[in-house]
């Protein structure tokens, strides 16, 4: 007995390789659709809140003066951290947190465009000079991490390192009563 043409085994999987084709090729098109929308929609709606800051006169007046740097105790509990990048290190190089407590870390650049990245935490942004960047987050546990940058900022950008030392909140309390902003100096 034959098989006349386009029966069988052979047609039946050529239907089926046809229909996962044609399925793979609506997910392609679905994720195509997905991220033009997700680009277009981010480059159309602006920032709810943009701040900025004057690059040049960072160290000398408003929010990012060499004595407010650093972390700081809010009335709420929580700590906000002020830093500067610039090439090529980090002022404050090294910040001292307590753990498991909301942490704002408020960051801007004094030249170009930098990285301000914690290890093994949700801290990941760029800091663009003119803007300043907010970033929260929590430390559940006392640890030292690294701080590097992570955007390429000119020829010494490799030894380009920051440290944040995360402490017990009461020891971090203590320090904070003594002083009005903490850096690993200041310990």
């Amino acid at each position: 007995m034959t098989v006349a043409p386009g029966h069988g085994a052979e047609a039946t999987a050529a239907r089926v390789e046809r229909r996962w084709g044609l399925v793979s090729i609506a997910i392609i098109f679905l994720l195509v659709v997905m991220a033009a929308y997700a680009g277009i929609h981010q480059a159309v709606m602006p920032q709810a809140r943009v701040e900025t800051a004057d690059p040049r006169t960072l160290h000398i007046v408003g929010e990012f003066i060499e004595g407010n740097l650093g972390s700081a105790v809010e009335p709420d509990g929580s700590v906000t951290v002020r830093a500067i990048g610039q090439q090529y290190s980090f002022t404050p190089q090294c910040i001292v947190v307590p753990a498991d407590t909301p942490i704002t870390f408020r960051a801007t650049s004094a030249d170009v465009v930098h990285g301000f990245q914690i290890e093994h935490s949700n801290v990941n942004t760029m800091l663009v000079p003119g803007y300043i960047s907010v970033v929260s987050t929590r430390f559940a546990t006392p640890s030292d991490r690294v701080m590097p940058c992570h955007e390429f900022c000119g020829a010494g950008h490799q030894g380009m390192w920051g440290h944040i030392r995360i402490i017990e909140k009461a020891a971090f309390h203590k320090l904070a009563a003594d002083q009005r902003r903490l850096s690993c100096v200041a310990q």
